[in-house]
């Protein structure tokens, strides 16, 4: 269609739908306000910044519901004069960036000057700020009438010593579709104690308190990250653990011969403290934490070979970096920055990691509970009998604390043994699962769980999926719980880590919502009480029989649940070409 085309056929009175117009400026605001408050936690986040800009020591979060009811964040900072108070429920008025400045390279954590105006497009809002005059200043703004974008600040006097609290109230009251398309209150809180959480590692000098429906559910003193690392987690976490202070010079992305500081510090447990899932390696730039897949490998790669397969290392680390050389522009939720120096950093942070752990004491217990004691159902035959894969294969020992070598006639067998006895616990779980109910084994004393906080919300969340999976609890209290029952595939080698890899298996299978969720969860829960290197010398001939045993039971002996083979052979021919034998 041409121009002339075009408007000849139009209305010419501007009701063309398929016309291109500019939007008016109240609707440009409300979708502005979308693109930074899409959820409860993405309000927390923001008013957490401005907490922290302001020089909090103190930050006092309360959260009703799922975050939409009421969100209350109070701070001890410097607080607010009237007329900066008036100004900061304004649009793109900040005090953190100049009216010409350049946002790459602010040293705040907030420079967004829409925040507080956009959460106001979207709820109820009441500032009360003072600071340390004798009358402070109260600014209401409604973003829930029927006229939002018609509201404007209502400013009264009000008591308050030093600092802010802001109270939001109804958010998504207006945006009915943006309210449905949340998850269920105990998700949306998991989230929000998350990022708590990963606030309050990376800024350990300032006090967090979370508290849900009027239950405390994190508070750290602000002494150190050895006690955020407590708060967070739990004592056994936080007294496995080692401090990591370090500063360096690293060589610039600019060149000519530009020299960068860096710093890392933080909190690194022990190789013997892990967990199934990446989400406990925690990394902040500046005290703003961040997703950034390279550091966190980094951080991983610094641990090396202490790590069990399978497992992850629990880690909070913080890089300052000179405010030039980070961009937060590069994702609207600030939750990723551009580093100009990513490479350096990252060496420099697998450096610091390693050199920490050099010398601490990571000895493991070397308690092993195999579970092999009894067997599969057999499979095969009309009446279920089957040969079993490896019934003639006698054991001769291990290789590497790791490799089950066996003779089977002719040849010689190397068995992953971290691998078939994660391929004997997958098949135990898919077969008690195959039923309508999951046979449970009764934990006489019950095993008490000590739940970080986010593992808490996430165990609320999850509830009736884990009581399906057969892990039977009750709350304890203080974001602990009591595990009364465990799935009978693990027996009695089910414990306080397998508990928390189903959590946060659970917590990937509701990400991912796909048709091979299950398998996937089963796999990761398999992996938990399967033998690792460093526990097969301590089996003996009768041991290594009965994993050979169960393991030819199986329906697909030769492969792990994640697809890794777990059988090699070398026959004799080999052996016998290779010392220039004939046989």
């Amino acid at each position: 269609m041409t121009g002339e085309e075009r408007a000849d056929g139009g209305a010419g009175d501007g009701s063309d739908p398929d016309r291109v117009r500019r939007l008016d400026p109240a609707t440009v605001d409300r979708i502005a306000a979308g693109e930074v408050v899409t959820r409860p936690a993405r309000v927390v986040g923001e008013l957490i910044d401005n907490a922290l800009d302001a020089g909090a020591s103190r930050v006092e979060i309360a959260v009703d519901g799922d975050g939409t009811d009421r969100i209350r964040v109070a701070d001890d900072g410097h607080g607010m004069d009237r007329e900066d108070a008036r100004l900061a429920v304004e649009r793109h008025a900040t005090s953190k960036l100049a009216p010409d400045g350049d946002p790459v390279g602010v040293a705040s954590l907030g420079f967004r000057g829409e925040a507080l105006a956009a959460i106001a497009e979207a709820a109820r809002l009441e500032l009360v700020t003072g600071d340390g005059d004798a009358v402070g200043t109260r600014v209401v703004v409604d973003g829930t009438g029927s006229d939002p974008d018609s509201a404007e600040p209502t400013v009264t006097d009000a008591g308050r010593a030093r600092g802010t609290t802001v109270v939001v109230e109804d958010l998504f009251a207006t945006r009915p579709a943006r309210r449905e398309s949340l998850a269920g209150p105990a998700t949306e809180f998991a989230r929000i104690s998350s990022l708590v959480a990963d606030y309050a590692l990376a800024n350990p000098r300032v006090a967090f308190t979370l508290e849900h429906d009027g239950s405390h559910t994190l508070s750290t003193p602000g002494s150190g990250v050895t006690e955020a690392l407590l708060g967070v987690y739990d004592r056994e976490t936080a007294s496995r653990s080692t401090e990591v202070a370090a500063s360096a010079e690293i060589e610039g992305a600019g060149g000519r011969d530009e020299s960068v500081p860096i710093a890392v510090a933080g909190a690194l447990a022990y190789p013997s403290v892990t967990r199934s899932s990446r989400d406990h390696v925690r990394v902040s730039v500046n005290g703003r934490p961040i997703r950034n897949d390279r550091i966190a490998a980094a951080v991983r790669a610094g641990y090396g070979r202490l790590l069990p397969d399978s497992r992850e290392p629990v880690a909070a680390v913080d890089v300052s970096l000179p405010p030039a050389r980070v961009d937060p522009n590069v994702h609207p939720a600030k939750r990723e920055v551009g580093l100009r120096d990513a490479d350096a950093v990252a060496d420099a942070v697998e450096s610091v990691v390693a050199d920490a752990l050099t010398g601490a004491d990571l000895r493991r217990k070397r308690e092993v509970d195999t579970g092999l004691d009894g067997t599969l159902e057999p499979v095969g035959g009309d009446e279920g009998e089957r040969p079993a894969a490896f019934a003639d294969a006698e054991p001769v020992g291990t290789f590497r604390d790791l490799y089950v070598l066996a003779e089977d006639g002719d040849e010689l067998l190397v068995i992953d043994g971290h691998a078939a006895h994660e391929r004997v616990n997958y098949e135990r779980l898919a077969r008690a699962f195959e039923g309508e109910s999951v046979p449970t084994v009764p934990l006489d004393p019950p095993a008490t769980v000590s739940l970080s906080a986010d593992e808490a919300a996430a165990a609320e969340a999850h509830a009736d999926a884990l009581a399906a999976l057969g892990f039977e609890t009750e709350p304890f209290g203080g974001g602990t719980v009591r595990l009364r029952s465990v799935p009978a595939p693990f027996g009695r080698a089910a414990d306080a880590d397998a508990f928390r890899d189903a959590l946060a298996a659970l917590s990937d299978v509701e990400s991912a919502g796909t048709g091979s969720a299950r398998d996937d969860l089963l796999a990761d829960l398999a992996c938990h009480p399967s033998l690792k290197r460093g526990e097969f010398d301590d089996l003996d001939d009768g041991g290594l029989r009965d994993l050979l045993d169960r393991l030819g039971e199986c329906d697909r002996p030769f492969a792990c649940p994640h697809g890794r083979p777990t059988v090699l052979s070398v026959d004799e021919a080999t052996f016998a070409a290779g010392f220039g034998r004939e046989r």
